[in-house]
């Protein structure tokens, strides 16, 4: 049995933060009905190059081992499939304006009381602002210290508020369920793109409570600890991490520089964040003897968190090395799994995401009590 195994998930969403939550939710054993737009699907189907299987390797990444039904919900007949499979489900989860089509919390609830619903916004459901994770990122201050010093904000290289969001969205439903095991009662989970940056703001938040300040840019620095950024060594940078002084005394004695540990300025942490610039010109005159490779196997060793700045492919390579099995394979492509392990539950075996439309007919068996409709990965391709 899986966590989830028997629980269905009627998925109202697209584009990645509720996707990402449903697919979660797959992985977990969970049934997952994909409602789609008739014609063009999920937004995130077209959005390309690179493609997949037929759709964009976009949509992929998101939404394996799901079914897929097309319903036009402006159609009395479409939208009388929806209402019965958001009676039946488990799970609802949505990010579109679900209320003129009588599919909102209070409509599902009434035929459904066990129902969790899970409704996604941008900026919470009273606003009716749109939201894109790059509009969030703007706004919600995580461009304002993300990028050099002296450079222009920059957005994070993924859509990093939506995945945030996507886990709140999971975090919020599971907790939901568990308490519908006590009481028989559903619940409404509300989650947006803006309060989970600013939950994922963390310890820059909390400066900012603290001092009144906000925090600016620092490029590959961290604010509050030093060393932890990245330094030059004799070809390509290091990214280096000490969190307390019997770490920065131990990198010392690895670069052949013990004297740096008893030095006034970079005595504590204090002082270190304090001199910075000193200490960094001192990292790298000794980094300097050596490549980053070479470094990274000898701090690691040595038990000093430190690493080469790899891309993707090259971090793939890593986490393939270390065992961590980073991949799976879905049918049709291959993709990132599940990245939880369990001593005694197991994921699903992952089936490839479903072409638009592809399950209409059985999906509505099954609604209507002729077929059943097991995990996607437990039948046959």
């Amino acid at each position: 049995m899986t966590p989830l195994s028997g629980l269905v998930v009627a998925d109202f969403s697209r584009v990645l933060a509720g996707p990402l939550a449903t697919m979660t939710l797959a992985d977990l054993g969970a049934v997952v009905i994909k409602v789609e737009r008739p014609g063009s699907g999920d937004d995130t189907r077209s959005w390309g190059p690179p493609w997949g299987d037929g759709s964009s390797s976009y949509f992929e990444g998101l939404n394996r081992s799901k079914y897929s039904i097309a319903l036009d919900l402006s159609r009395p007949g479409d939208r009388e499939t929806a209402l019965e499979l958001a009676a039946r489900a488990d799970v609802v989860v949505q990010n579109l304006r679900l209320d003129r089509f009588e599919l909102d919390y209070a409509s599902v609830a009434a035929a459904n009381p066990g129902v969790v619903y899970c409704s996604i916004t941008g900026f919470g459901p009273d606003t009716g602002l749109p939201g894109y994770d790059f509009v969030v990122q703007a706004v919600g201050g995580l461009m304002s210290i993300t990028g050099e010093t002296d450079g222009e904000p920059l957005k994070v290289g993924v859509a990093l508020v939506d995945v945030l969001t996507a886990k709140d969205a999971t975090i919020g439903i599971l907790a939901a369920l568990n308490r519908r095991h006590e009481t028989g009662l559903g619940d409404h989970v509300q989650v947006d793109l803006l309060s989970s940056l600013l939950g994922g703001l963390v310890n820059q938040a909390s400066s900012y409570l603290a001092t009144g300040v906000a925090p600016g840019r620092l490029g590959n620095r961290h604010p509050s600890i030093a060393p932890y950024e990245t330094l030059r060594c004799s070809d390509v940078p290091i990214a280096v991490a000490c969190g307390n002084d019997r770490q920065f005394a131990r990198l010392c004695r690895i670069l052949d520089r013990p004297a740096l540990a008893s030095d006034a300025r970079f005595i504590d942490n204090p002082s270190r964040v304090a001199h910075r610039p000193e200490l960094v010109a001192a990292l790298e005159d000794a980094l300097a003897a050596a490549t980053a490779a070479v470094w990274e196997e000898r701090l690691t060793a040595a038990g000093i968190a430190a690493g080469v700045v790899r891309d993707i492919g090259q971090a793939l390579g890593r986490a393939s090395a270390l065992g961590l099995d980073p991949l799976l394979e879905t049918g049709s492509g291959t993709q990132i799994r599940h990245p939880v392990r369990y001593a005694v539950a197991r994921p699903e075996p992952a089936s490839r995401p479903p072409h638009l439309g592809e399950h209409d007919d059985l999906v509505r068996s099954w609604l209507a009590g002729r077929a059943d409709l097991a995990h996607p990965g437990k039948r046959p391709a």
